[in-house]
């Protein structure tokens, strides 16, 4: 089965917005916000709704009026060449209005965020430019020195207690530091359209971690149960539409992509479908 390509950018702008939602109304989320009529577009763009608002959330303190944010996922990183892209896209962004300096360049920052120190990028800066990196707190460094102010935000490196969501958007967490915390956070928020995103994410990345310890640990259960009553109902749905064969096809395939035992896969399916011994062990053959 060839594996799921990760979408980190939607969960990611569900975190962000779950971490900086203690000042809601001071800020707008604009994604993928396009420059110009070219197919050039910024990641994030977060506009302060008050330019002398201030924004003391440890991620956001850099923060000005306009704020361009580029994402990388953990399978990608921060290069040279990306750099002198978000600093090109910045710099679109002020131009691209009708009078001049109708954005103020010193109303403008830049935010690199990433799942590993641009160690490359940054050598080259402060090589090439004389700039310097400054680390406010874990994950957290200042670049001076450039046009606009600068921070990256290394994923894997910020605190879990003061960037809950952002610090755990990632692969490989950890049972108890981890996705039992997170299991306690996400009760009562599965409605949510924010926090539904960000565990759909932390799911679909993690659910080899919740392969092997979904016997042993309440508190993972808990935390997987909305999601797989969701593919659950969905599969179902699909099968009365297209037949009961597909329902089982699908919900068969979900199980799978959730790393659930092929074992455990056949009871909840049988049960569902009320099949005999012999059917589920010819539908697991065909579709496991």
């Amino acid at each position: 089965m060839k594996e799921q390509v990760i979408q980190w950018h939607p969960g990611f702008n569900a975190a962000l917005q779950i971490e900086l939602e203690a000042k809601k109304g001071k800020l707008q989320f604009e994604e993928e916000h396009l420059l110009g009529k070219k197919p050039m577009q910024i990641d994030t763009l977060v506009i302060k709704v008050r330019p002398e608002d201030i924004i003391d959330k440890n991620i956001g303190r850099i923060f000005r009026t306009y704020n361009v944010i580029e994402y990388k996922g953990p399978d990608d990183y921060v290069s040279i060449n990306d750099f002198y892209k978000v600093m090109g896209y910045a710099c679109f962004f002020q131009s691209d209005t009708e009078n001049v300096c109708q954005i103020p360049p010193e109303e403008l920052t830049i935010t690199f965020v990433c799942s590993h120190y641009p160690r490359k990028m940054i050598t080259h800066l402060c090589e090439r430019y004389g700039m310097k990196v400054e680390r406010t707190e874990n994950g957290i460094y200042y670049i001076m020195g450039a046009m606009f102010p600068i921070q990256i935000l290394v994923v894997t490196r910020l605190s879990r207690e003061s960037n809950f969501w952002l610090s755990r958007l990632k692969r490989g967490l950890d049972t108890n530091l981890d996705i039992e915390p997170l299991a306690k956070a996400y009760y009562g928020k599965e409605h949510n359209g924010l926090y539904s995103a960000v565990m759909d994410l932390i799911v679909r990345a993690n659910r080899e971690k919740y392969g092997e310890v979904r016997d042993v640990c309440d508190a993972l259960n808990e935390l997987f149960a909305d999601k797989m009553e969701e593919l659950e109902r969905e599969a179902v749905k699909r099968g009365m539409k297209k037949g009961t064969e597909k329902g089982i096809e699908t919900l068969i395939s979900a199980y799978k992509e959730l790393n659930i035992s092929r074992e455990a896969a056949s009871e909840m399916v049988r049960e569902k479908y009320e099949l005999s011994a012999e059917e589920i062990m010819l539908y697991m053959e065909k579709y496991w």
